[in-house]
């Protein structure tokens, strides 16, 4: 299989496209440490592929707080002595601050300090956390991918979504800075989006049926995460990909690629 032998952890992997990407990369072959908080539901993910016989496993982490997350990471030395890709994903969306966001936009000053750092917290901190702790084992080896999952930039700047936008907008940020900074080491960054909005649970339940049918499939960010965790993007750093053009990509890739590269 494409990937045997490749080593994976996802964030957010239960549900949306953590789960979406954990499915690909386990049907392409690699074995996946399926990560989210503590819980059934994270057991529960993971038995659903184990019974279908890939090779799941279930990686308690709660990217918000730096004990669980060098928890986690001690615990996959211990059971396989390495990591080939890390794919930071695990976020929460405007539901949790404003549930009517997309029909009554709020500003940005009627967030309250708490909604805005438990956004931060996950999604910007728990990527820089979740990289902190991965990186050096990544160093060790010589060798390693991150891949940080991202949005449109127009929508880290729509009206009424702070602290979403923020958030994401930080972790595109960190993500350019962590490329420079990793690539002395030979470990690689890239940033995947879906390139439109997902059917997730992110999505407001007001949403009206014309704007729903038009919504990407979770699953489109499958091709991606097999191809940056795949032979074909060694070396492949730097790059922001986004997934519905994906096919497009691709072919720019392969065209500009040395031959026998």
């Amino acid at each position: 299989m494409q990937l045997s032998g490749v080593r994976a952890v996802v964030t957010g992997a239960t549900s949306g496209l953590g789960a979406a990407m954990a499915d690909a990369l386990l049907r392409a072959g690699a074995t996946v440490a399926v990560s989210a908080r503590p819980g059934p539901r994270l057991e529960a993910a993971a038995d659903r592929w184990t019974a279908e016989g890939l090779a799941a496993v279930a990686l308690p982490m709660d990217v918000r707080h730096p004990d669980s997350v060098e928890a986690a990471v001690a615990v996959l030395k211990s059971r396989w002595g390495g990591v080939d890709l890390v794919v930071n994903n695990a976020g929460i969306g405007m539901r949790t601050v404003n549930p009517r966001f997309f029909s009554d936009p709020r500003p940005f000053f009627e967030v309250s300090p708490e909604a805005f750092a438990d956004v931060v917290a996950t999604n910007l901190t728990g990527y820089f956390l979740v990289a902190r702790a991965f990186a050096p084992v990544f160093v060790a080896q010589g060798r390693g991918r991150f891949v940080n999952v991202s949005m449109n930039h127009e929508t880290m700047r729509r009206r009424g979504f702070v602290p979403y936008g923020p958030s994401r907008a930080g972790a595109e940020a960190l993500s350019l800075i962590m490329t420079d900074d990793l690539r002395p080491f030979g470990i690689t960054v890239n940033l995947l989006l879906p390139g439109g909005a997902t059917t997730t649970g992110m999505i407001p339940d007001e949403l009206p049926d014309e704007a729903r049918r038009s919504l990407l499939g979770a699953q489109v960010m499958g091709p991606p995460i097999v191809f940056l965790a795949s032979a074909e993007a060694e070396g492949l750093s730097g790059e922001r990909i986004v997934a519905k053009d994906f096919e497009s990509f691709l072919d720019r890739f392969r065209s500009t690629r040395p031959l026998g590269g």
